[in-house]
């Protein structure tokens, strides 16, 4: 019988590979670091996933950090969607304190402050390049999901890109797509009834306020031009380092529908226009999704169903997304199950859920033989994590207890002048942020309904005026009749009652309100 394995050599074969590796930490046993045990990341493997979980203060956006500048530095750039604001020092080196000094004496690697090369994006009025894509860019299929509308009415939303398409009407924003939905129930019922079937008045309502309530959340913003090159996400410096693309997303915390409207349109946009990659030695691109349960948390059924499609599918481009959240829960499980690598920092036990939460969040990491995981997790401290990755085989790594490095970067925010002088420096910047307004659906269905009203106003007129000749030639008998019923006090009332009701008619007739 082969004898058991200590832990010292479990670690040291589970965590050397071939191929290029980050290093993450350093292993420990009952709270003491092993010095020159380094816990490994296979760079290969990165496109296969992962999490980031723990408790508010546990070190998460810190772990965030350290591995989109080791990405960097391997020159593997990276998305990360900065909702709370505490991302951007990872562009300029590290002050340095004798604590990280000292932490890294333990884990066995030298310190060595560094910045990344950054650009800085924006999805509302935040400092940065603007993002947008156009309705159309969506597609019929995503948009419904996104509005989380039926069959039926996915069917409407379907006939409405069809009609646009037909008839070369661009729908770039949702003005565009609610004019032409108006249109289309409106005056132009008859045509669209002859090519493409009837709608009905409570699928146009339905439509109309779902469309109403992605505007509420700020998503008229993200609606446009000049539509985001998702090919920009992946430069890499003059000096071979990965760009590290920060989306500033701090006011839309309380807007999560835009949020996971646009992470879900990235993605989408990501898997159409990436070739397929095949086994890359290193991914093309990485996205960490910070605070993660937003985009789940209000997603529709058939929301979550094309995420963890998307998710499943665009690994074979060279792309690994990680989601940051506070518990593994957070994650739907057939999303949970496709993340290679894990990182769990400390969980709270304040409850009997919180103990509950603890005791499935264990199961979700491979058995060890060499730590009771249920109480480890409550004893975590700051800058500490249970790691399992995927080795080179695409393997479970064993569970181990991982100190730390610290980031290489200000593990601080920049100053608003700072941001300002990479704003100033920024190609994105000059790229995407002029606006422009061609003409599009809203108006040429503006147009053409001004036109059409014209016309018709044009021909009331004509027959007004006709209809007008032919009662000048009634006789005078005719007026004298009417005038003297009208000389009855009573009677002139009713008279003018009829005559009011008679103008109404007329008013409507010609269409003036």
């Amino acid at each position: 019988m082969e004898p058991k394995k200590t832990f010292i050599e479990t670690i040291q074969e589970g965590y050397t590979f071939k191929g290029d590796s980050i290093i993450l930490g350093g292993a420990m046993l009952e709270k003491t670091c092993l010095l020159d045990n380094l816990v490994r990341i296979p760079l290969k493997t990165l496109n296969r996933h992962g999490l980031i979980a723990g408790a508010t203060g546990s070190g998460k956006t810190k772990t965030l950090q350290i591995l989109a500048e080791q990405l960097s530095e391997k020159g593997v750039p990276s998305l990360l969607m900065d909702i709370k604001g505490d991302l951007s020092g990872i562009a300029v080196p590290s002050e340095g304190h004798a604590k990280i000094d000292e932490r890294h004496a333990k884990i066995g690697i030298p310190f060595t402050p560094s910045g990344s090369p950054i650009e800085f994006f924006s999805l509302s009025e935040e400092k940065g390049a603007r993002l947008r894509a156009t309705v159309t860019e969506f597609g019929p299929v995503l948009f419904s999901k996104i509005l989380g509308l039926n069959d039926t009415q996915s069917g409407i939303v379907a006939i409405i890109f069809k009609y646009c398409d037909d008839r070369d009407l661009p729908l770039l924003n949702l003005a565009d797509f609610k004019k032409t939905l108006q249109y289309l129930a409106g005056e132009g019922k008859a045509e669209m009834q002859d090519e493409y079937g009837l709608i009905t008045s409570a699928s146009v309502g339905t439509i109309m306020r779902k469309v109403v309530e992605l505007e509420q959340q700020g998503a008229d913003a993200f609606f446009g031009e000049i539509s985001f090159d998702v090919d920009d996400l992946c430069l890499v410096d003059e000096d071979g380092k990965g760009v590290v693309s920060i989306i500033r997303l701090t006011d839309i915390q309380d807007r999560p529908k835009l949020f996971s409207t646009f992470m879900l349109q990235v993605l989408a946009e990501i898997y159409a226009s990436f070739p397929e990659a095949g086994d890359l030695d290193k991914p093309k691109l990485v996205l960490f999704i910070d605070e993660a349960h937003l985009v789940f948390d209000e997603a529709s059924d058939a929301l979550l169903d094309q995420i963890e499609a998307i998710v499943k599918l665009i690994r074979s481009k060279g792309v690994g997304v990680f989601f940051v959240t506070q518990n593994p829960s957070d994650i739907p499980s057939e999303v949970l199950s496709q993340l290679g690598l894990k990182i769990q920092h400390s969980l709270r036990a304040f409850t009997a859920k919180d103990r509950k939460d603890i005791k499935l969040a264990a199961e979700n990491y491979p058995l060890t033989d060499f730590y009771d995981v249920d109480n480890l997790l409550t004893e975590l401290g700051i800058g500490e994590a249970l790691v399992t990755a995927l080795n080179e085989k695409g393997i479970p790594t064993p569970l181990v207890h991982t100190l730390l490095r610290a980031p290489q970067s200000r593990m601080d925010v920049l100053t608003d002048s700072e941001i300002n002088g990479f704003i100033r420096n920024s190609k994105m910047v000059r790229k995407y942020n002029e606006e422009v307004d061609r003409e599009s659906a809203f108006e040429i269905l503006s147009a053409k309904i001004k036109k059409a009203n014209s016309a018709e106003m044009e021909e009331k007129r004509l027959q007004q005026r006709e209809a007008g000749r032919n009662v000048s030639t009634r006789s005078r008998r005719e007026k004298s009749a009417i005038e003297k019923i009208m000389s009855n006090t009573t009677t002139r009332q009713i008279g003018r009652t009829v005559a009011r009701e008679l103008t109404r008619g007329l008013l409507g007739v010609l269409g003036i309100k």
